[in-house]
């Protein structure tokens, strides 16, 4: 069972979709790639090969548009302004998302897993790090954890912000104090267009905060795909859900 939603954010000033999968289980966030929209892991087959998860009422499956990394990939506006849209949709996440998610819950506000492959990788552990009162767990797949080759190799606050690897080092106090109680998948393989070292460098970050991760490298028949992350995600959530 499919229900999807739209909504105007005034915080991303445009529309954004959500999409839900499942009746009951534990509520599971997955960003889409890139250039990818809510029903893009519809389309690519994740959600069928975690249907026996949802069956089972394990899971209960959401995706929402990929507004920043759409306009990344079309190269919408100013450098600036796509790096203020990936601040913005992760504060979107948690205010307008999450909210969405707890609503179609009936108020459950037990933490959110997320999970996500390539960019959708980067908003998991992001969203995993700047909100971990919300968030438990996060599975990156194929991850791509610095984006600044993505925009002209520019820096502004609002990346600063929205990159885990670059406000991670200096988080203190409350928030890395629950963080260090939530968990950090980096899956990876080694075929083509894969970039292993990605997730050795989250995973050193992470580490080096006290942040529990484990670095999972599979094989060189693995590539940056969709049979790839078809795999890897039923199999990571039958581990944390």
């Amino acid at each position: 069972m499919k229900v999807t939603d739209r909504w105007y954010s005034e915080r991303l000033e445009q529309p954004i979709g959500l999409a839900r999968w499942g009746h009951y289980g534990t509520p599971v966030l997955v960003f889409p790639t890139a250039g990818g929209d809510a029903e893009e892991i519809e389309r690519n087959g994740v959600v069928g090969a975690c249907w026996p998860l949802i069956e089972a009422g394990r899971v209960k499956l959401y995706s929402c548009d990929s507004v920043p990394g759409q306009a990344m990939v079309a190269k919408a506006g100013s450098p600036e302004y796509r790096m203020w849209l990936f601040n913005q949709y992760h504060q979107a996440i948690r205010h307008e998302v999450v909210p969405a998610v707890r609503a179609d819950t009936g108020g459950d506000e037990t933490p959110i897993v997320v999970a996500g492959a390539s960019i959708g990788a980067f908003n998991s552990l992001a969203v995993l790090c700047r909100f971990p009162d919300v968030f438990r767990a996060a599975v990156g797949m194929s991850g791509t954890y610095r984006i600044q080759r993505f925009l002209d190799h520019q820096h502004s606050p609002d990346l600063y912000f929205a990159s885990p690897l670059d406000f991670l080092p200096g988080m203190e106090g409350e928030q890395l104090d629950v963080l260090r109680t939530r968990f950090a998948i980096l899956a990876c393989g080694r075929g083509a267009w894969e970039d292993e070292d990605s997730s050795w460098d989250a995973g050193n970050v992470l580490g080096s905060k006290g942040v529990p991760n484990r670095v999972d490298i599979w094989g060189e028949e693995w590539e940056h795909d969709w049979p790839t992350w078809q795999r890897m995600l039923p199999q990571y959530l039958d581990e944390l859900c």
